[in-house]
């Protein structure tokens, strides 16, 4: 029933498009045949295909590093009041910093290098991740904590049997968040930077006024990313919820 709710919308807003193609100038709003046709010719080209696997290999190294350094500042600002007294402000500085300012910092201090594209969307993503994380490292159970030390858990086990089940819907939540905040920020680091990817794409084809590419490229790469959204985090979030 959700599916076919789900492409039921998908008809009426594709009508809604076609209907509108019709009564607008094709050069700013071509229809979504025009579109596909585009698709197709950039596929069979090669570079549309790609421009994604560059873009996709950028949003998966940056969003790797942001997890990891995220979720190991969160922990530690969760576990501990002195860290998290010390680091809650730059924290929340850089988290309210925009992310084209950290992009253009990055592209000025490191060069218009892969290195800075990938850092530069990694500290972008990282403060929430850590934010998030330290959530939950706060709302640990005391009652498991207590059991872990009548045990005598080590360390290891410790990780493995009480702080990991209770931070994995947390580390979820902050993933599903994270990977669409993640691609967004990859298209407007290429865009200033890159000489390839979806974003490069999207400024190349703007330059030329080309509105029906920048559609296609638009809907090819947002199809893709929630993709990987249904085919990889959906479970994930279901099984880190399936205590419940």
């Amino acid at each position: 029933m959700a599916l076919l709710a789900r492409l039921g919308s998908l008809v009426l807003l594709l009508a809604a498009w076609w209907l509108a193609s019709r009564a607008a100038d094709p050069r700013t709003l071509p229809s979504p045949e025009a579109v596909a046709a585009f698709v197709v010719r950039e596929a069979a080209s090669g570079d549309l295909l790609r421009n994604i696997g560059i873009t996709l290999w950028r949003v998966a190294a940056s969003f790797c590093l942001a997890m990891a350094t995220g979720a190991v500042l969160g922990i530690a600002l969760g576990r501990s009041r002195t860290a998290d007294r010390l680091l809650d402000t730059p924290l929340l500085v850089l988290l309210n910093t925009p992310a084209l300012i950290i992009t253009v910092l990055a592209y000025i201090w490191l060069g218009l290098t892969e290195t800075a594209a990938i850092l530069a969307v990694a500290l972008n993503k990282m403060p929430n991740v850590a934010v998030i994380l330290r959530e939950g490292a706060r709302g640990l159970d005391p009652g498991l904590e207590e059991m872990a030390q009548a045990f005598r858990y080590d360390r290891r086990t410790w990780i493995r049997h009480v702080l990991l089940p209770q931070l994995e819907p947390f580390a979820v939540a902050a993933a599903r968040s994270g990977i669409s905040l993640a691609w967004k920020i990859v298209l407007v680091v290429e865009l200033l930077g890159r000489p390839n990817g979806v974003g490069y794409a999207i400024s190349y084809y703007f330059q030329l006024f080309d509105v029906a590419a920048l559609i296609g490229y638009s809907l090819v790469f947002s199809a893709v990313m929630l993709a990987v959204d249904a085919l990889l985090l959906q479970p994930l979030d279901a099984r880190a919820r399936r205590w419940r």
